[in-house]
């Protein structure tokens, strides 16, 4: 009886085993649909991960873009850092040059009118130091970015639209107009 009962007990095993590959579909399915999420998981993640690295790079870019903006606002202030001591001193030399043009009559006016003309030269030089210059108006074309004409007139012997007189002379620092010439143009 014991080898009936062991080969009985092996048929049962048998049948059980035949029985397992239907649990073994369920588990492939189970694996199936965990590896499903996985890679859909693992789908998500590389879409956050792209969004990362494009607002990264967003950043980088404004970041790049700022520090340039700031670099150039630098260099502009460093240029034209003079321009208001300039402004304050451009008055100053107009009215030196209006001193200088009085008449000397006896020899003690006219140490004084030297002495005059020495401290406006010094001023002027220095004001060329820090890239000031006069503008060039008289004979020129009418240019409206540096001149502003006060007076048009109708004269022989000048072309149409060309500066005549020179009323009050204009200044630029480096490349940027202070003051415009003012100035009699010829129609």
């Amino acid at each position: 009886m014991s080898e009936e009962t062991n080969r009985q007990s092996t048929v049962e095993e048998e049948f059980e085993q035949t029985e397992t590959p239907n649990e073994g579909e369920d588990n492939n399915q189970e694996e199936t649909e965990t590896a499903t999420e996985e890679l859909s998981e693992v789908e998500q993640l590389k879409e956050e991960n792209a969004a990362v690295q494009d607002r990264l790079a967003r950043l980088q870019a404004d970041f790049d873009n700022f520090r340039r903006r700031s670099q150039k606002e630098r260099e502009a202030d460093l240029k034209y850092k003079a321009q208001d001591i300039v402004n304050d001193l451009i008055p100053v030399v107009d009215n030196f040059e209006r001193a200088l043009q009085v008449d000397v009559q006896d020899e003690a006016t006219e140490s004084y009118a030297e002495g005059m003309r020495m401290v406006y030269n010094q001023l002027k030089q220095a004001l060329i130091d820090h890239g000031v210059e006069e503008i060039e108006a008289e004979g020129a074309e009418f240019d409206p970015q540096k001149h502003q004409a006060v007076m048009q007139v109708s004269e022989e012997g000048y072309e149409s639209n060309q500066v005549i007189e020179v009323m009050q002379k204009g200044y630029q620092l480096k490349d940027r107009v202070i003051r415009p010439a003012m100035v009699k143009v010829n129609e």
